[in-house]
C-alpha cells in the first residue's frame, strides 16, 4: 500500500453515480464471534495473566466488541475500554488481579486515527522505558491474533444474500470495504470467497476510521444520497452520518434478514434515490434498539 498508507484512498475515482462501502466482519462475514471468543479475548488472556478472572475477561470482551453499541470498535480501543470495565467489576477486584491502566496506549488512541499495526509500530520504534514496554506488548498481543486469527479463520462464507447484492451492485454502483480489521485479513477472506472482484479498493484498519475511509473515497465525489453504508455497528452508522451518506444496518442477529431485505428491496430504493426518509428511518431505528449501551453486569 505504499508509505502514505491513504494513497489508495486519496486516489480513487468513480466509475459509476453510485457509491457503497461494506463494512466486513460481522457484516458480510459471520466472523466476529469466532474471531473475539477464539482470538483476541484468549490472547488478552494470556499476555496480561488474567487467567484468575477468564469468565470476566469473556463477559466483558463480547460486551466491548459484540453486544453493545460499541460493536465493531477498532481493537485499541477496545483494550482500554474492557480493562476500565473489568477495573470495576466486584468480583475482580474481589480476585486481586491488577488490571492495566494503559497510559501510553491511552495517549496514542487518542491522537491516531489509522490505528493499526503499522502506526504503532512507528511509535515504538521511538519509545523507551514504560513506554517502550506497554506498547511493545500491546503489538506482540495484536500479532498474535492475527496470527490466531489467520490459522483459524477459514471456510467461513458470507453471509447468505450477500453475493447476490454484490451481483446486483455491479455495473450500477462502485463498491469498497470499509473496515476496522487489518488489511492482510480482509483481503485474505474476499479473495476465499471470490468476492473481492466485486469492490474497487479493500480499506483497513491502516487506512484510518471507516469515517475517514468514506471522507476520502467518496465525499464530495458523489452526491450525498447516492451514498450509502453497509454496516453492522453503531460506528457503521457514525462514519456514514459523518458525511451525510446514506446507512443500511445489518441487524445483529438477523443477518441473513437483513441481506434479504437490502437485495429485495434496499439496492432498488438507493439506486431508485427513494431510500431516504421513512424507509431508512425505520430500518435504523429498529437497528438502534437492538443493542445496549449499560452493561448488564453489576459495577456497584
Amino acid at each position: 500500500m505504499g508509505q502514505d498508507l491513504q494513497a489508495e484512498l486519496k486516489a480513487f475515482e468513480p466509475q459509476h453515480d453510485f457509491f457503497v462501502g461494506i463494512d466486513s466482519d460481522g457484516c458480510a462475514f459471520n466472523s466476529m464471534e469466532v474471531k473475539h471468543n477464539d482470538s483476541f479475548s484468549v490472547n488478552l488472556i494470556k499476555y496480561f495473566g488474567l487467567a484468575a478472572i477468564s469468565r470476566q475477561v469473556h463477559q466483558v470482551w463480547d460486551f466491548v466488541n459484540l453486544y453493545s453499541k460499541t460493536r465493531g470498535i477498532n481493537r485499541f480501543k477496545a483494550i482500554i475500554l474492557a480493562f476500565d470495565f473489568l477495573s470495576q467489576m466486584p468480583k475482580v477486584k474481589r480476585a486481586g488481579v491488577q488490571i492495566p491502566d494503559l497510559p501510553y496506549l491511552r495517549e496514542w488512541t487518542e491522537t491516531e486515527t489509522k490505528l493499526g499495526n503499522p502506526a504503532l509500530d512507528q511509535i515504538i520504534k521511538n519509545a523507551t522505558g514504560a513506554r517502550l514496554e506497554e506498547l511493545s506488548k500491546i503489538m506482540e498481543w495484536s500479532l498474535d491474533v492475527n496470527k490466531t486469527i489467520s490459522e483459524i479463520v477459514y471456510n467461513l462464507p458470507p453471509f447468505p444474500y450477500v453475493c447476490q447484492s454484490l451481483q446486483k451492485l455491479e455495473g450500477q454502483a462502485d463498491m469498497i470495504v470499509v473496515s476496522a480489521t487489518p488489511y492482510e485479513a480482509l483481503k485474505r477472506e474476499w479473495d476465499e470467497h471470490n468476492i473481492s472482484q466485486y469492490v474497487a479498493l479493500i480499506a483497513g484498519q491502516e487506512m484510518g476510521s471507516k469515517a475517514e475511509h468514506l471522507a476520502i473515497s467518496a465525499k464530495g465525489k458523489y452526491a450525498v444520497d447516492q451514498i450509502i453504508m453497509i454496516g453492522d455497528s453503531p460506528g457503521d452508522l457514525k462514519a456514514a452520518q459523518s458525511i451525510n451518506a446514506l446507512f443500511f444496518p445489518v441487524n445483529p442477529g438477523y443477518e441473513e434478514e437483513s441481506w434479504q431485505q437490502f437485495l429485495d428491496q434496499g439496492i432498488d430504493k438507493f439506486l431508485g434515490s427513494t431510500y431516504k426518509g421513512a424507509y431508512q428511518d425505520q430500518l435504523i431505528t429498529r437497528f438502534d434498539a437492538l443493542l445496549p449501551e449499560d452493561p448488564p453486569w453489576c459495577l456497584g
